[in-house]
């Protein structure tokens, strides 16, 4: 996959990484690191990203237009474990606003 990514995103397209934190068969650090292997400059440091005022996830931004998000409390399919919070992160996203 890593190949897409450096693709995709050196075409300029906005790239939205994201995973529940209560997903044990792939953990959240799993991502991190996946995310972190592309190779990309951090530029926005972990920092706290709410949804109808309280912490709903954590957010990481890189280079490239990279974004990577821990929804809290989620398991693996995000929409289902908490759909309130990915309707919220993902028109936002989809919007151009900050997560």
């Amino acid at each position: 996959m890593i190949p897409y990514h450096k693709k995709l995103t050196s075409k300029g397209y906005r790239t939205l990484i994201y995973s529940g934190d209560h997903y044990f068969a792939v953990p959240f650090t799993g991502t991190q690191a996946w995310t972190r292997s592309l190779g990309y400059c951090m530029i926005d440091e972990r920092r706290p990203s709410f949804s109808h005022d309280q912490v709903a996830g954590y957010l990481q931004g890189y280079d490239s237009n990279l974004t990577s998000l821990t929804v809290k409390g989620s398991g693996h399919m995000v929409p289902y474990y908490k759909p309130r919070e990915a309707l919220d992160f993902y028109s936002r996203w989809l919007d151009g606003r900050t997560i």
